[in-house]
């Protein structure tokens, strides 16, 4: 489980440092960078798959995603007494991620390249410095592998540092490029789980979602990002998974209701039968409130959970009477993954409350800084360039 975030220099997270729990619900009024600290997950989820660059040029390159006020701000700035304003700097420019475990830590350091007048990827940032280390803080003599540049070393069963890579290219992580299962298998180990986290931001419930047209079946423990694979995902859970806690997910939501998924010609398609209707309502008839819990189910039940899962917003379109039996829900896979809500629906924060002894995190800005109110600030050291 991971038990420290730190994020420095993302936009409004100048310096955010955070202590999780199982469940983290992640709130504040809109503008508070709950979104930016959801996409700072990310990033560090696209490390291990090896996109990272490409994601932050995708958000408009490196200077467009970096903390854009003063690099540090004064007392009298805070109090009004005297306009913000840039200082002269004293560190380097980076955009800096990290998290820890009991077990693991990992940290990079991004930053901007140097000037070359005969390339036009000037955008792309470069990875400076990465670390991996055992336990939940840095320290002088826990870490096990580091990259410095181009060049990566790891420590043997002897404890003595050994070079692996030279000339590793800039836009590469030792994430990717330096797991292996015989020079540096704790490398690979960290990398797989890191793949594994799974976000939910993107389930499609408009007139067009592919969730509810007849799709292909194969068995799917794991529900995609968009949502596509609905019917294959509820059927697995009724064959392999936990059907005995689906049918009485789907009771507490709609009670009485009941879902049946068809097959014709290797086509999946779910209905739902409802209390009091004739016939079941086809995934194309149901409203997006009822087709978008269909899908949070489908996530957090999955007969495959994942360590860690990240809901961005799981409220949106569903009617308040469902807030309640969400939350249950996600209390629930609580107890079988590590799970972080962000949510700024009162309702869905207040049910959690309720529900599950969950770690409620609440953002709030001064002057365009991302704060955490009344939050503890963990201890965390990030490696040097």
């Amino acid at each position: 489980m991971i038990t420290r975030l730190a994020v420095s220099g993302y936009r409004s997270l100048r310096d955010v440092r955070l202590s999780l729990g199982p469940l983290n619900v992640v709130t504040g009024a809109n503008g508070t960078g709950k979104s930016s600290l959801y996409r700072a997950l990310r990033l560090l989820a696209e490390i291990a798959q090896g996109r990272v660059i490409q994601s932050l040029a995708a958000e408009g390159g490196l200077p467009s995603t970096l903390w854009a006020g003063p690099e540090t701000l004064s007392r009298t700035m805070k109090r009004g007494v005297h306009p913000v304003q840039g200082t002269t700097r004293s560190n380097r420019i980076a955009l800096k991620l990290g998290f820890a475990g009991p077990d693991y830590g990992y940290a990079i350091d991004l930053g901007l390249p140097l000037p070359d007048a005969t390339s036009l990827f000037t955008r792309d940032p470069e990875i400076k410095v990465e670390s991996v280390w055992t336990g939940e803080l840095l320290g002088r003599a826990n870490a096990f592998a580091e990259r410095r540049g181009p060049f990566v070393r790891v420590r043997d069963d002897g404890g003595q540092w050994r070079e692996v890579y030279r000339s590793l290219s800039p836009a590469d992580s030792m994430m990717t490029h330096g797991a292996d299962p015989r020079e540096a298998l704790e490398l690979l180990l960290l990398r797989d789980r890191m793949r594994d986290w799974r976000f939910y931001d993107q389930l499609r419930t408009d007139r067009d979602a592919p969730a509810r047209r007849p799709q292909i079946g194969t068995r799917t423990p794991v529900l995609g990002g968009d949502g596509a694979d609905l019917a294959a995902a509820i059927q697995t859970i009724l064959e392999i998974g936990d059907h005995e806690a689906l049918a009485a997910t789907i009771d507490d939501a709609f009670p009485r209701a009941r879902l049946e998924v068809s097959e014709a010609d290797g086509y999946f398609e779910l209905a739902m039968q409802q209390h009091g209707l004739l016939r079941p309502l086809k995934a194309a008839e149901l409203s997006d409130g009822t087709l978008r819990y269909l899908l949070l189910v489908a996530a957090l039940l999955s007969p495959r959970p994942p360590e860690l899962m990240i809901l961005n917003e799981p409220e949106s379109s569903l009617h308040p009477d469902l807030l309640s039996p969400l939350a249950r829900l996600i209390a629930g896979a609580a107890t079988r993954s590590q799970i972080v809500v962000v949510s700024h629906a009162d309702g869905l924060v207040s049910a959690l409350r309720r529900e599950a002894d969950s770690r409620e995190i609440v953002l709030e800005k001064e002057l365009s800084e991302t704060l955490v109110r009344d939050g503890e600030c963990p201890s965390w050291n990030w490696p040097a360039r």
